[in-house]
């Protein structure tokens, strides 16, 4: 990664960055209305309208409510309870549309067990044919998000779970190994975190070739999968070499692409984020569009 890159991704997990913008006069305003694109609002009911509208389109979606690095418990068990009541509601809506959640936002640095706990009981509470996908997060998490979706798959709902993977970190091709030992559903990105030389491979090239090595593996393993990615180039190898494997995109990101990609029988999944914290999430995008 760039040294460009790396400021513009500091800037946007900033506090300070986050305080200055909401404190200028009509700041978070003009803000919403830039982050809209990529957020369809604060509540739940945003986030299923837009569903409805994908799925419309012939477009699946995953649903995410905001939130990460939670540190109290009892914080912890009400996003599991908003999780619960996410799940509920899924049962009226299309078979297309699943959940996504990243595990420090379910109590992983504070309480591993219970974070495990916390996802069984959502991936239990889950329609029949429904996944929730596991978020990847930072070298430090990698274990321990390893070791939850495991343990949960174990308890018998891999079929329930979609796991992260991440291209550029060296751990991912033995981590991936034991996700489809497990059965687990893989959700393939190149990773955004800024990590050290001894755990990641640098943004580009070296991140491309193992993003395009993991895939033919789990094509080769006939395994569920999904490449999660909005670089053209390397999606268009791959669909060419692989067929029409499922893609995903984020919400707002070169929106254009979902109809050319349905069009040609390739399935489209959509991460469809809402939430109070959308700031730093629109940054995390601004900041990828600026250092890509």
């Amino acid at each position: 990664m760039s040294i460009d890159r790396a400021i513009l991704f500091r800037l946007a997990t900033s506090d300070v960055v986050e305080r200055v913008v909401r404190a200028v006069p009509r700041g978070e305003d003009l803000a919403w209305r830039a982050a809209s694109r990529y957020v369809p609002g604060t509540a739940a009911a945003d986030a299923v309208r837009v569903a409805g509208e994908l799925h419309a389109r012939g477009v699946a979606a995953s649903i995410d409510q905001f939130g990460e690095l939670v540190d109290d418990t009892l914080v912890a068990s009400r996003v599991a309870d908003d999780y619960l009541r996410l799940a509920d509601d899924l049962a009226g809506l299309p078979q297309d549309v699943w959940l996504a959640v990243d595990l420090s936002h379910l109590g992983l640095d504070v309480d591993p067990t219970g974070c495990a706990d916390r996802l069984a009981a959502i991936a239990q509470a889950l329609p029949e044919g429904r996944r929730i996908q596991v978020g990847g997060e930072d070298h430090a998490r990698a274990d321990a998000v390893l070791k939850c979706v495991l343990d949960v798959a174990d308890r018998g709902m891999a079929d329930r779970l979609g796991a992260t993977v991440q291209a550029n970190m060296h751990r991912t091709p033995d981590d991936m190994e034991r996700l489809l030992e497990a059965g687990v559903h893989i959700r393939l990105v190149k990773g955004a975190y800024l990590e050290s030389p001894g755990r990641a491979l640098p943004y580009g090239e070296p991140t491309d070739v193992a993003f395009m090595r993991l895939a033919h593996r789990l094509a080769a393993a006939h395994a569920p999968f999904v490449l999660a990615t909005h670089d053209g180039v390397l999606r268009e190898a791959l669909l060419t070499a692989l067929g029409p494997v499922p893609v995903e995109q984020l919400l707002g990101v070169r929106p254009e692409m979902l109809n050319d990609l349905v069009a040609r029988g390739v399935p489209v999944r959509v991460y469809v984020p809402f939430g109070h914290n959308w700031f730093r999430y629109w940054m995390r995008r601004v900041a990828e569009s600026r250092g890509a």
